[in-house]
């Protein structure tokens, strides 16, 4: 059963951060890719909060060397006792290689090498990393370089770190060294294959699955009168993560919803968008496809659903992706479904 609500700090504005926590939504998740970075709204909603965790739904490695993650992870996550989650993405080729100026390349052993790194920062030993992708001290340069402890003594020096993944490689890395996956384009109809992919991961780590490994899809939710007019809210944002938010060949985001039996209602998508129809793009996305990796309809379906489909899956946490004045409806609609599938009432107390 999910036991955590969730929302997306990144659809939501900054005086929302209160009311999310009112309502008892228990973390607020950032995300960034050319626009907003994912650690300056994090630290604004944990001075407006008390209890929410923090987390980055996902900052991009690309971003940053990973000691400055760490140090960002481990600086937010003093200030505000200790709240902080680290999720963490590569993102595609056109933005590694056209906003950060990398090479896109191995990816996978990119991903291992920057944990590794982080969690040697977040242990507050002395950095020293021989790896094929980061060597610390550097080789070359002027030779000076030495290896250092980080500076902040009073962080948790067990931070989780999350890994974002879609392909079937990365989510199996995700549960062999991270804390916890963060699904995108995630869909409950599909529990075994993520549950065969998380176990291929689990069986290669020391000790198989940790205790509180989180999966913590994202999820966006719409509310309306019936499903189509909530689903019409939702159909060009689909759209453009299948056409548009990666590059042909290499789309991460066509690829995790083709993968749900969507293959033609993908080209099509693309198709429309190659054309300069955007109208037509979002047109193109069925309603099936909408449903099965996002809520939407009226309140007691979407609680009918939760209770059906999401609860049974493999998710522990939903991230919510929706507008603020959705929030205190969607809040009881989750706590409603719970209720019906059996889990106790938390109260007041343990909502925060």
């Amino acid at each position: 059963m999910i036991d955590k609500l969730a929302c997306s700090i990144y659809t939501l504005g900054a005086d929302a951060a209160e009311a999310a926590e009112a309502a008892g939504y228990e973390s607020g998740w950032t995300s960034e890719s050319y626009g907003t970075d994912s650690f300056t709204p994090l630290a604004w909603w944990g001075a407006k909060t008390r209890t929410m965790r923090l987390g980055t739904g996902v900052a991009q490695m690309a971003a940053r060397a990973p000691t400055a993650t760490a140090m960002a992870a481990m600086t937010l996550d003093r200030l505000s006792g200790g709240r902080v989650v680290v999720g963490l993405g590569l993102s595609g080729p056109q933005v590694v290689e056209g906003w950060y100026g990398m090479p896109f390349e191995r990816p996978l052993r990119w991903t291992r090498e920057y944990i590794a790194i982080m969690r040697d920062t977040f242990a507050r030993e002395r950095v020293a990393y021989d790896g094929e992708i980061y060597k610390l001290p550097v080789t070359g340069g002027t030779g000076l370089g030495r290896s250092i402890r980080p500076g902040i003594r009073d962080a948790r020096t067990d931070i989780p770190i999350h890994l974002g993944a879609e392909g079937p490689k990365n989510i199996s890395l995700a549960a062999e060294i991270a804390d916890g996956w963060l699904p995108t384009n995630f869909s409950p109809e599909f529990d075994h294959w993520y549950r065969e992919r998380l176990e291929i991961g689990f069986s290669r780590r020391p000790g198989g699955r940790p205790e509180n490994f989180e999966v913590a899809p994202g999820v966006a939710v719409a509310f309306g009168p019936d499903v189509e007019t909530a689903a019409d809210e939702l159909r060009p944002g689909i759209a453009f993560q299948v056409a548009a938010n990666g590059a042909e060949g290499m789309n991460f985001h066509y690829n995790s919803i083709a993968r749900l039996g969507f293959e033609e209602p993908c080209k099509e998508i693309v198709a429309r968008f190659k054309a300069r129809d955007r109208a037509g793009m979002a047109a193109a996305v069925p309603t099936e496809m909408v449903e099965a990796i996002a809520l939407v309809g009226p309140p007691e379906k979407v609680q009918r659903d939760l209770e059906t489909r999401w609860h049974d899956c493999v998710a522990t946490t939903l991230i919510a992706r929706t507008s603020v004045h959705h929030l205190p409806m969607l809040a009881r609609v989750f706590a409603a479904s719970r209720a019906a599938c059996g889990a106790p009432v938390a109260s007041r107390a343990e909502n925060g």
